[in-house]
């Protein structure tokens, strides 16, 4: 349950905030909810910025739409429209780091580092 509220939090302010400014804000609070909650430090450091990357696409405010507008002259409904397939591949993925902590693991635990 705290994954998944924390990937809606993360989604909607990666949404309004630029990526290094929501990390200076959120990790400090983040972090200790993480370790009381038993998630490896890599495991949700991934987790952020997955979701931060995804939220810099979500519609009607993400920062990478208002720059592709501005950068290939096109409206923005138009974007939100092309976008979408992306968001929902992007979206799956999210959900696999999330919960299959071994994506964002495993090559340290093959590695012997975890």
């Amino acid at each position: 349950m705290f994954l998944l509220v924390l990937n809606l939090v993360l989604l909607v302010l990666g949404s309004v905030l630029e990526i290094y400014s929501a990390i200076i804000i959120l990790v400090p609070l983040v972090i200790p909810m993480g370790r009381a909650f038993e998630v490896d430090p890599i495991h949700l450091g991934v987790i952020f910025l997955a979701n931060l990357e995804l939220g810099f696409l979500l519609p009607p405010v993400g920062l990478n739409l208002f720059l592709s507008a501005a950068r290939f002259g096109k409206p923005l409904p138009s974007l939100y429209r092309q976008v979408l397939p992306f968001l929902l591949i992007l979206g799956l993925g999210v959900l696999l780091i999330t919960y299959v902590p071994d994506m964002s693991l495993g090559i340290l635990k093959v590695m012997g580092k975890r």
